[in-house]
């Protein structure tokens, strides 16, 4: 029996009620719905990154994980694929998203198909989403979809928003079905560049007997027999 796609949820709305999360959920229900179409099923996990607000000053500081960041950075390692959603404040994405994934592993997403969300108070912030937040996601090697989410008050009763959540989620759908990621971390990721013990130490290969690797760690150099 095949697995269910792991489709995450970053919501980086802080209200409750909050639209932010009210668009990220309409998104995943799209995809959800798409994916049925071709036989796919999706697990749908959210996580709402103010229930980890009160740790990411110290993982920001000392690189130190709580337990709720521990568990959001296990989540988004098995996923594949994610939508992200935030709101719009001052011209600026959210501080809560970008610090968040200032925190994560920049191996931990490598590959993996995003549909990127936003929420504002005016439309003067649609552009936030391709210039900011594309550009963020892009830094991770994550794989952005073409459409964008943007949503204001007044474009919620609007059916163009209707059309671009479907067509988010058809372009989501397709690269899950395409196998995108799974292709990239299997064929060609010793093809990208990595910092040493990211990924959870799977970046590359690395001999730890060579004496090299024994010096680095405070051993002697091999004895080698004479000629």
């Amino acid at each position: 029996m095949n697995q269910p796609t792991r489709l995450v949820v970053l919501n980086a709305g802080v209200s409750d009620p909050s639209s932010t999360r009210l668009i990220a959920d309409r998104v995943a229900g799209r995809v959800v719905a798409m994916a049925q179409r071709r036989d796919i099923s999706v697990e749908v996990t959210t996580l709402d990154l103010r229930e980890i607000l009160p740790e990411l000053p110290g993982a920001l500081a000392s690189q130190h994980l709580g337990p709720r960041m521990q568990a959001a950075v296990a989540a988004l390692a098995d996923a594949d694929a994610v939508v992200a959603a935030a709101p719009v404040y001052k011209a600026g994405t959210s501080g809560l998203l970008t610090s968040f994934l200032q925190v994560i592993d920049n191996d931990l997403l490598i590959g993996t198909p995003v549909i990127l969300a936003a929420t504002a108070g005016t439309a003067r912030h649609a552009l936030v989403v391709d210039q900011e937040m594309r550009a963020l996601f892009a830094y991770l090697r994550t794989l952005p979809v073409p459409t964008s989410i943007f949503a204001t008050a007044e474009d919620w009763g609007d059916g163009a928003l209707g059309e671009r959540l479907d067509r988010a989620a058809f372009e989501l759908v397709s690269l899950i079905a395409s196998q995108f990621r799974t292709q990239v971390r299997e064929e060609a990721w010793k093809a990208y560049p990595h910092s040493f013990g990211s990924a959870g130490g799977r970046e590359v290969d690395i001999d730890l007997t060579t004496d090299l690797m024994r010096l680095a760690t405070g051993g002697s150099l091999t004895a080698r027999p004479k000629d």
